[in-house]
């Protein structure tokens, strides 16, 4: 079981062509800068090269009551979400039901006429398409982003909670009823667009999204831990959450035992909804650096892939020149945006995190993953993330290529 190394399987790194040293390294810095001093209560950690873990570790107490972190052990992974109901329809544009051009009233008509502006007077440029929803383009906002008097109204509404009551369709007539911070196309702000993607998913293919990632996703790839609310037999593994205070102090956001993620009924999030494990994550990740299939298992083309890691951003810039808005699952400078995640421009690594801390990223030319699990409100509070690829990219011994073409088909 993923998860049941405690720290560096040295032979394997060396294989690899890794520093082992460099890797303890890491595991120490980790131990020492959040674990230590309870920055953070856990941490779960996977690298794999080529698809074989070279470094594992599961530390720290799962909850407040003291229990020890397992490998097996549940996370709420928010955002990491997003690459998910990405890659669901995407699996659509592929069957031809839906282009990137596509406009959303197609399918959401709801948003046929939505309007621009604190207002709510002035009338969109051109359509929203589905590519906006997928590069964060769309002109939708989050709550959370607190800037402006249309975020506001998002959080008066909670249309950016974790544990919303409303179907899908309230959701999308709640939001409808709200202007847009910018016209479509024109500026980039991280929102719920990503959410608004799940419902589309869910029109075109006539299934919830629960089902259509359990049958779609998450059966066809094993990934069994996966899924929008804790089951009865996963209880005992669903690790608490916990948030800084206004004094910097740790409490707790969410218990594993009573969680809200055990209740029936709540919005199905396409943007921040699942909970999920390094296991599962790990075999989603393998996925798309194989270019869409694992063991057998095709779910996106090659070329699908390759366009999702694509930076997608208009005139090919970054979020430093596009972005108005605020976020902290990655930086602005020399980083574009895909169908879905961050990219590097420079390095071609793609990668997101959610809000409780969690992360994953890719680099498709070193053949490295790296999943990074803990539960710690808000994601900005530590440079974990930065440190963690740093850490790793510092121990590569031997440098690899881009996965061949043939290889991934």
């Amino acid at each position: 079981m993923l998860g049941m190394m405690d720290g560096v399987d040295r032979a394997a790194a060396g294989a690899a062509g890794m520093d082992a040293d460099r890797l303890d390294a890491l595991v120490g810095h980790l131990d020492a800068t959040y674990l230590a001093p309870g920055k953070l209560a856990h941490m779960q950690l996977l690298v794999s090269r080529d698809e074989q873990p070279l470094l594992s570790l599961a530390r720290g107490v799962a909850r407040a009551s003291g229990e020890p972190l397992q490998g097996d052990a549940l996370f709420r992974i928010a955002s990491m979400t997003k690459p998910v109901t990405s890659v669901a329809f995407m699996m659509l544009v592929e069957a031809g039901k839906v282009t990137l051009d596509t406009p959303v009233a197609d399918v959401i008509p709801e948003f046929a006429d939505l309007r621009v502006g604190r207002g709510n007077r002035a009338r969109m440029k051109r359509p929203m398409r589905m590519i906006d929803l997928l590069r964060h383009t769309s002109g939708l906002t989050y709550g959370l982003q607190r800037q402006t008097p249309i975020d506001a109204r998002y959080r008066l509404l909670g249309l950016d909670e974790f544990q919303q009551k409303r179907t899908s369709d309230d959701f999308i007539a709640d939001l409808a009823r709200l202007p847009l911070e910018f016209s479509p196309g024109e500026r980039w702000n991280y929102s719920v667009s990503t959410d608004v993607l799940g419902v589309v998913v869910e029109r075109l293919s006539g299934m919830a999204l629960d089902a259509f990632f359990r049958t779609r996703i998450f059966d066809p790839l094993g990934m069994t831990d996966t899924g929008f609310v804790v089951r009865d037999d996963q209880v005992d593994r669903m690790t608490d959450a916990w948030r800084l205070d206004e004094d910097g102090q740790r409490v707790i956001a969410d218990l594993g035992a009573r969680s809200g993620w055990r209740r029936q009924g709540r919005f199905l999030s396409g943007g921040g909804g699942l909970v999920s494990s390094v296991a599962d994550y790990h075999r989603f990740a393998r996925m798309l650096l194989r270019g869409g299939e694992l063991e057998g298992v095709r779910l996106l083309r090659a070329d699908s892939v390759a366009m999702m890691r694509d930076n997608h951003l208009p005139g090919g810039g970054d979020l430093a020149r596009h972005s108005t808005g605020m976020f902290s699952e990655a930086d602005y400078n020399e980083v574009g945006f895909g169908l879905g995640f961050a990219m590097g421009l420079e390095n071609r690594e793609y990668y997101w995190g959610g809000v409780f801390s969690t992360y994953f990223w890719i680099d498709p030319v070193e053949h490295l993953i790296g999943i990074f699990m803990t539960q710690l409100l808000p994601s900005s509070a530590y440079p974990v993330r930065a440190e963690l690829r740093a850490g790793v990219w510092s121990a590569i011994v031997e440098r690899r290529g881009p996965i061949k073409e043939t290889q991934a088909r």
